[in-house]
């Protein structure tokens, strides 16, 4: 059984399987031999849970959750890789390696085939380069997870994990916790990963809800206003939303008053809450033509 985080072990196989680490696809492996089963333990992973993982790389972390999960079903985009999985996870007869793009793929209709009957969990080391599009496909789909477990560059884990409401938050923070209750787990230093990256990294945890945070009429326009707001955010929301949107300011304003907040607020000071009411104020002018 090769030793998946020792540095030569790895050169040695991407060698003999005439396989170079890819910039493009985000390839950084981890050597760190404590992080993985870190990762796995603090997923709660066991028997009972069918686990997603997107981009395995060459297995260290597919191993470890195999060796809870009851299945693992790994989503893998570069079509190089399945030689080198095939033999570093020849001894595990769970996992299985899906050869697609995350973004593409039928999740609900994977999940629906090779998860039945099973609790369903995501943990991976996801590509930095496209950690939020990722994020709220998972989310936005509405998918029967419990939670999503993964490790991510750890700028973007602050901003994902920031509250609604305060100063660090930004559109991708409220549209996290508009689906998920999210939760900085631990931060994993460059030196634990071949190559190194140039940035920390950390894990973060996104806890599903069973229903969203706060209810609305209209899921993508509340989004289109979310994003708008944060479009400009050295601006305050009125002025942000009045021009992403192309809406008269006074009319902007108007609404963020008849909803109880300050014509003067700035987006990270807005709740969900806020925004819903915001929407709702909007859309009722529209009605009022």
């Amino acid at each position: 059984m090769p030793n998946l985080t020792d540095i030569s072990t790895i050169r040695d196989l991407c060698a003999r399987h005439d396989f170079a680490l890819s910039k493009g696809f985000g390839q950084n492996f981890i050597v760190n031999p404590g992080i993985c089963p870190k990762i796995v333990e603090a997923a709660g992973i066991d028997e009972s849970y069918g686990v997603i993982e997107i981009g395995p790389g060459i297995g260290v972390l597919t191993k470890e959750l195999a060796r809870r999960a009851q299945k693992v079903v790994a989503i893998e985009v570069d079509q190089r890789l399945p030689p080198l999985l095939a033999e570093t996870l020849a001894e595990f007869d769970n996992i299985e390696i899906v050869l697609e793009d995350v973004l593409k793929v039928d999740l609900q209709g994977l999940i629906r085939e090779k998860f039945a009957g099973l609790k369903v969990a995501v943990c991976a080391n996801l590509p930095y380069y496209i950690t939020s599009p990722i994020l709220m496909r998972l989310l936005e789909e509405k998918l029967p997870i419990q939670h999503i477990t993964v490790m991510v560059q750890k700028e973007a884990a602050d901003r994902i994990a920031a509250a609604p409401g305060t100063r660090d938050a930004g559109a991708i923070s409220y549209a996290v916790a508009y689906y998920a209750q999210p939760k900085l787990l631990f931060t994993v230093q460059p030196g634990s990963f071949y190559p190194p990256p140039k940035v920390t990294s950390a894990v973060i945890q996104l806890a599903v809800r069973p229903q969203p945070a706060v209810q609305v009429e209209d899921e993508a326009g509340f989004f289109k206003l979310v994003r708008a707001a944060f479009g400009q955010r050295r601006k305050t929301a009125a002025n942000s939303i009045s021009n992403g949107l192309g809406l008269p300011k006074a009319k902007v304003a108007a609404a963020l008053e008849a909803a109880g907040l300050p014509a003067t607020a700035r987006p990270e000071q807005l709740t969900l809450a806020d925004f819903a009411a915001l929407q709702r104020q909007l859309a009722a002018q529209k009605a009022e033509g």
